[in-house]
């Protein structure tokens, strides 16, 4: 039995039948448009009629080298039979002419991407059929040229700008500022030189057979599942490459028969700010390509309820119905031909990151989803959005003093970009990729072509197009700033170069654009990290706290970044990283100084100057995070780190040496040999201290047990500090972590001496401070004898960067900036093992250090820090091992709060 391809919009109960009721398999099957007309269908509201061809049979046909597969075009012109006893028209009649588009359609929206064709059925002959029963020349040789121009480009490969040259100079021989301005007689003469370019390029006759254009078209649609711009987007957005696509066919209604006419495209909610009303954009006597495409000047949806009363009442209430339904906010696409509504397309709404957490919370507290719910509408990368740089206020002032304001256009996807200009997708991708640039992509109005350009780019910038233009999607889709419909912009492609009055700006000049402002400036402008004061934000926030499992700690080293993670929601430090105080200026000399001697008493005399400076660093920690715990990490780097590079040093001495050389009098030659002897000690140390690889060498715990007054002068700070605090009524606890422990003989000779240093201390003070003593594990053989290390250890904290770096074998700073780039571009490694947990590897290692801690410990708290703290896939495994925290970044915290919150809830 031949498998079914093709199912009417009406069909959805035999699509049900042969799927089962899961919608997710029923879009597989549909794709979204089919599926989504095919439900308007059965809602009752006004579809045109039409049927969809399934995504399995664009599967097989991409599987078998372009071949229809068996049954189906029999299948497709069975229902075209359907629809034309529905519509009472047919595809070729010249009395009764039927036109239909041929519309992509996958699983997953991706506005743009693939192609469509429209008016499909038109010809010589029913061209002149519709002029008869229209009396409207100029609406059908307007449809007639975009079939030609649109089959051309689409089906056949034909540039698109060589049909669009044609168009401008038919404005410019009739002195039209637009397309509704031409009139029929200019369109006819513009349909034949369509055809003639289609001759040019394409080598034969544009087909007058509609079954031939319905046909073709349809696997064309078909061929742009696979084709580059499609690729690009699926990669950026995540999309699986074998979903394919389905094509909906589907009798073309008229937005361009006259002033009773029109199309357009709106969101049920703003899908900038989420405020909870209907926004959108469209065009009177227009087709849908129109609107989106920017090559007119859109009107807004709310002058549509003046012009347009009745269409537009009936159109509110539908929007309304619809995103009832669906319970999400809803893209729609509408028709009016001759007054009447027709709706084309619904679909979720792409949206900022703003819009889609006061879209979730508002729905929420309306009752049309949970709170659960809610958390998970609202991804970890649009929390992170929240953190994008935004243009700093008096930067932004002073560069409008300075006349660097260059135009204003549609604010339609916020945040701050600042790049050189550049004028096509492919000098975007160079620019960026090979040469390391920051980018802003200009143009007159994107295309799906440009996509990868989009991608790449810091943000976009276009003269024409409105909020539903296809710059407008894309650039929400992948949280890229954008400023799109600045008029006062005129952007000479061919000359790569743009201008507003007299000012010019060309190609590699810096812009800076504001995507919430709507504002471009020439030049850069400061930027800064915004505060997180959005109220629904702070709401959806307090409800994923409600849900996670996982503790949510930060990465601090200074009580500045300590009171920003704890604004941001983090319930204690689970790293702050000691040594980075020590480069400090005034405090670098002294440690230095440390490092040179090789005599006690000039080392505890160093010690000695360094204490208080410690002491004050972690008593500023304790008064920030007074109740919450912070874990201190103890020294870890290797002691050449604090001194000057060797191969400076030798630069160093040899200028030094030249200048001894032409020295002049006796006081400049004393102070020259000062320095080099100065400098010929350091080289000294430097060499003494060279180890092959560092990382492995003498750092961390094995410093510790080195040089053991180190670390004791460590200790002293911290529980110093933390009794100083505690008298001022701050609630203090400190937890020690002793770095890059491999055997438990090490924890355990290191715990001795700090123990006995803290409960000295605790006693000079005549106090209690409730601490604890722990470890890092970053070493395999850490994880392996987690249960010998926990008899010694109250908490483990996994140090994934370094347990990364020892399980796969490779040093990251030269992995990262050599072989790894090719290991991801092959697909040798499906990720960067650096910024997502490898869970078959480092993962397991954690499993058994985890397993194996608490088989001794039961109550073994267990967390990790670094940057894998930040990142959802870890917070993910963290959350499935069962540890109690994770730590990360101070500006990551929000973000880990929802991915911690989406972990428990997707259990």
């Amino acid at each position: 039995m031949t498998r079914k391809y093709v199912y009417l919009f009406e069909e959805l109960d035999s699509v049900e039948a042969y799927v089962g009721k899961d919608w997710d398999k029923v879009k597989g099957l549909l794709g979204g448009k089919g599926t989504n007309l095919a439900e308007m269908v059965r809602l009752g509201i006004p579809v045109p009629p039409g049927f969809t061809v399934t995504t399995e049979a664009c599967n097989e046909y991409l599987s078998k080298g372009a071949m229809l597969p068996e049954g189906m075009w029999d299948q497709e012109l069975e229902a075209l039979k359907a629809v034309e006893k529905s519509t009472g028209k047919v595809l070729g009649d010249p009395d009764r002419p039927l036109l239909v588009s041929c519309r992509s359609g996958a699983k997953f929206s991706m506005p743009g991407m693939m192609d469509t064709v429209l008016n499909i059925g038109l010809n010589d002959e029913t061209a002149q059929g519709m002029i008869r029963l229209t009396d409207d020349p100029r609406f059908v040789f307007d449809s007639y040229r975009r079939l030609i121009q649109m089959f051309g480009s689409v089906v056949m490969g034909v540039r698109d700008e060589v049909f669009e040259d044609v168009i401008t100079e038919a404005r410019r021989k009739a002195g039209a500022k637009n397309d509704a301005d031409l009139t029929a007689d200019d369109w006819k003469v513009v349909t034949r030189e369509f055809k003639g370019i289609y001759r040019h390029y394409t080598h034969h006759d544009f087909p007058t057979d509609p079954t031939i254009q319905l046909k073709l078209a349809t696997e064309a649609v078909f061929k742009s599942w696979n084709g580059k711009r499609a690729v690009d987007y699926r990669a950026a957005a995540g999309i699986p490459h074998d979903l394919g696509t389905a094509v909906s066919i589907v009798t073309m209604v008229f937005g361009n028969m006259g002033n009773d006419s029109a199309t357009g495209v709106a969101m049920t909610r703003n899908g900038y700010t989420g405020d909870n009303k209907l926004e959108g954009d469209y065009l009177v006597n227009a087709q849908g390509e129109d609107v989106v495409a920017g090559t007119r000047m859109t009107k807004d949806l709310a002058e549509m309820e003046k012009e347009m009363p009745d269409a537009y009442n009936e159109f509110a209430t539908i929007a309304r119905k619809l995103e009832n339904y669906y319970r999400e906010m809803q893209d729609v696409e509408f028709t009016i031909e001759k007054g009447k509504l027709w709706m084309l397309q619904t679909r979720d709404g792409k949206r900022t990151a703003r819009a889609a957490v006061r879209i979730a919370v508002d729905m929420a507290e309306e009752g049309l989803i949970n709170q659960k719910e809610a958390v998970m509408r609202v991804t970890p990368e649009q929390v992170d959005f929240f953190l994008h740089p935004q243009f700093d206020p008096d930067s932004t002032k002073k560069a409008r003093s300075q006349g660097r304001l260059l135009a204003k256009g549609l604010n339609v996807s916020p945040g701050a970009a600042c790049g050189l200009a550049a004028f096509d997708a492919d000098m975007v991708v160079d620019w960026v990729k090979k040469e390391g640039k920051n980018v802003i992509m200009v143009r007159p109005e994107t295309k799906p072509d440009d996509v990868h350009g989009m991608l790449a780019a810091e943000g976009i910038l276009t003269s024409r197009g409105g909020r539903t233009s296809h710059a407008a999607l894309v650039a929400r889709q992948f949280g890229k700033p954008a400023v799109v419909g600045a008029s006062e912009l005129s952007i000479e492609i061919n000359k790569r170069k743009m201008t507003v009055g007299e000012k010019v700006i060309n190609e590699g000049d810096w812009l800076s654009i504001d995507g919430t402002s709507g504002e471009v400036y020439t030049g850069k402008i400061d930027t800064m990290i915004p505060d997180i004061k959005d109220p629904w934000l702070i709401k959806l926030l307090e409800w994923a706290d409600g849900f996670r499992r996982l503790g949510v700690w930060a990465n601090a080293d200074y009580p500045r970044d300590a009171q920003r993670a704890r604004e941001y929601g983090a319930q204690g430090i689970g790293l702050c990283r000691t040594e980075h105080m020590f480069f400090e200026s005034e405090r670098l000399p002294i440690v230095q100084k440390m490092i040179m001697t090789d005599r006690p008493v000039d080392q505890k005399e160093a010690l000695d100057a360094l204490l208080p400076f410690q002491k004050e660093d972690f008593a500023g920690l304790f008064r920030t995070m007074d109740g919450l715990p912070v874990i201190i990490r103890l020294i870890d780097p290797p002691l050449h780190e604090f001194l000057p590079n060797s191969f400076d040093l030798i630069r160093e001495l040899a200028d030094l040496k030249i200048r001894l050389k032409h020295a002049a009098n006796m006081s400049d030659i004393d102070e020259i040999l000062r320095m080099i002897r100065e400098k010929e000690q350091l080289l000294q140390r430097a060499e003494s201290l060279h180890e092959s690889n560092p990382m492995l060498g003498l750092r961390g715990v094995r410093l510790g047990i080195r040089i053991p007054a180190l670390t004791v002068m460590q200790i002293r700070a911290i529980f110093e500090a933390a009794c100083e605090v505690a008298k001022e009524g701050v609630a203090v606890f400190p937890k020690i972590m002793i770095p890059l422990t491999c055997h438990v003989n090490e924890l355990a000779k290191q715990r001795e001496t700090l123990e006995t240093e803290a409960q000295k201390i605790m006693y000079e003070h005549n106090m209690q401070i409730d601490y604890k003593f722990g470890t890092m594990i970053e070493i395999p053989r850490a994880a392996l004898t987690a249960n010998e290390i926990a008899e010694k250890a109250e908490f483990f904290s996994f140090g994934t960067n370094d347990l990364t770096q020892t399980t796969f074998g490779i040093s990251r700073d030269d992995a990262e900036a050599g072989f790894l780039v090719e290991y991801l571009e092959t697909g040798i490694l499906p990720f960067n093992p650096f910024s997502t947990i490898d869970n078959e590897g480092v993962g397991a290692l954690m499993e058994i250090g985890v397993k194996r801690g608490r088989s001794v410990h039961p109550e073994l708290e267990c967390g990790i820090c670094g940057e894998h703290g930040g990142d959802p896939k870890s917070i993910d495994l963290c959350h499935r091992l069962g540890l109690n925290y994770v730590s990360c970044s101070p500006f990551r915290v929000p973000i880990a709060r929802l991915a911690a919150a989406h972990a428990a809830l997707s259990e």
